[in-house]
């Protein structure tokens, strides 16, 4: 098993929130500490709504302007097999 050596201090928690953290662990039958080093890593994971953004951005500036679109409920409604 790997062992890490980096802490994470975070300051300024409500302790309404600390408490309702404590118990979503307790319902899971784990540390407050183990569930957030969990919940850490599942998020740090996961793409940046920012990022998604900037993709659709930037796939929508090689679209060329002049070019008529055809709307994809039109297609949709044309039936038979794609």
């Amino acid at each position: 098993m790997k062992k890490y050596r980096n802490t994470l201090t975070i300051r300024g928690l409500d302790d309404a929130v600390i408490e309702r953290l404590k118990a979503r662990a307790r319902t899971k039958g784990r540390s407050l500490e183990a569930d957030l080093r969990d919940l850490l890593v599942l998020t740090s994971r996961q793409p940046l709504v920012l990022d998604a953004i900037a993709e659709a951005d930037r796939i929508a500036a090689m679209t060329p302007l002049d070019v008529p679109q055809t709307d994809s409920g039109a297609l949709a409604c044309a039936g038979g097999a794609p």
